[in-house]
């Protein structure tokens, strides 16, 4: 009985955080750049002084999806997207050189190049500032050009470049900021294949619909595993009946 009672326990609180994970996914439908993530469920044996004879539900993360999500046209020249693969490096809160895909870019009070996320972009000599311009293009190599303000010229000015990497994806893993790094405080070099496009922004890959149906099955599996400790509750108690009756 303590085995049935044990794996359905395991198996509700582990449901539980898949569920977590589901709803991650469907609060970053409308995230630029976002990557969905995978739960799944495998039973582990449960090691002691005794044989293994007991087993319990795990949930573990899986990867995320690094499928491409759709490229919608903005206009706004301090948005870019990655065309095709690759990743925009940027400096996160900790201080870490992490990757990104989102490009909705815009400029501190302190000059800073930044995302929405509020990450600082990185660049060739690390991060990048910005002086005062009137004007900014960024090239399909992440080249950031500027027209200063108060220059009459019509030239434009290179200032410096984004550093655009491309690492292996099975070496990627994401934090909890969201953002994607390599094991071990790895660095990825820059690549001169990956390329932008400006005025666009990459939308979220999040599947509405395979979300929301992942949902109610996991609450279906929830109910499931409930069920089965109540069921495992009453089983008790009919063996105890049974046991004053003899």
């Amino acid at each position: 009985m303590d085995k049935l009672l044990y794996v359905a326990m395991t198996g509700a609180t582990q449901t539980m955080l898949a569920q977590g994970a589901n709803n991650n996914n469907l609060a970053n439908v409308s995230t630029p750049g976002f990557r969905a993530d995978y739960a799944q469920f495998r039973s582990m044996p449960v090691y002691g002084a005794g044989y293994p004879s007991r087993v319990y539900a795990m949930t573990e993360e899986s990867g995320s999806d690094f499928s491409n999500g759709p490229m919608n046209a903005t206009g706004n020249e301090m948005d870019i997207a990655v065309n095709g693969e690759g990743w925009i490096a940027v400096q996160a809160k900790d201080g870490t050189e992490a990757y990104t895909r989102a490009g909705d870019l815009r400029i501190t009070r302190n000059g800073l190049l930044v995302t929405g996320g509020g990450n600082v972009v990185l660049g060739d000599n690390g991060p990048i500032t910005m002086p005062a311009a009137s004007q900014v293009q960024f090239g399909s190599d992440g080249t950031i050009s500027i027209k200063p303000m108060g220059q009459q010229s019509s030239e434009m000015t290179v200032l410096d470049r984004i550093k655009l990497v491309n690492p292996p994806l099975r070496q990627l893993r994401k934090g909890t900021d969201g953002l994607m790094r390599l094991p071990g405080g790895n660095t990825a070099p820059a690549d001169a294949n990956v390329k932008i496009v400006s005025g666009m922004l990459e939308g979220s890959n999040v599947n509405i619909a395979e979300a929301l149906v992942n949902m109610i099955d996991l609450q279906r599996q929830y109910e499931m595993q409930i069920r089965i400790m109540r069921d495992a509750e009453q089983n008790a108690d009919s063996a105890k009946q049974l046991l004053t009756l003899a």
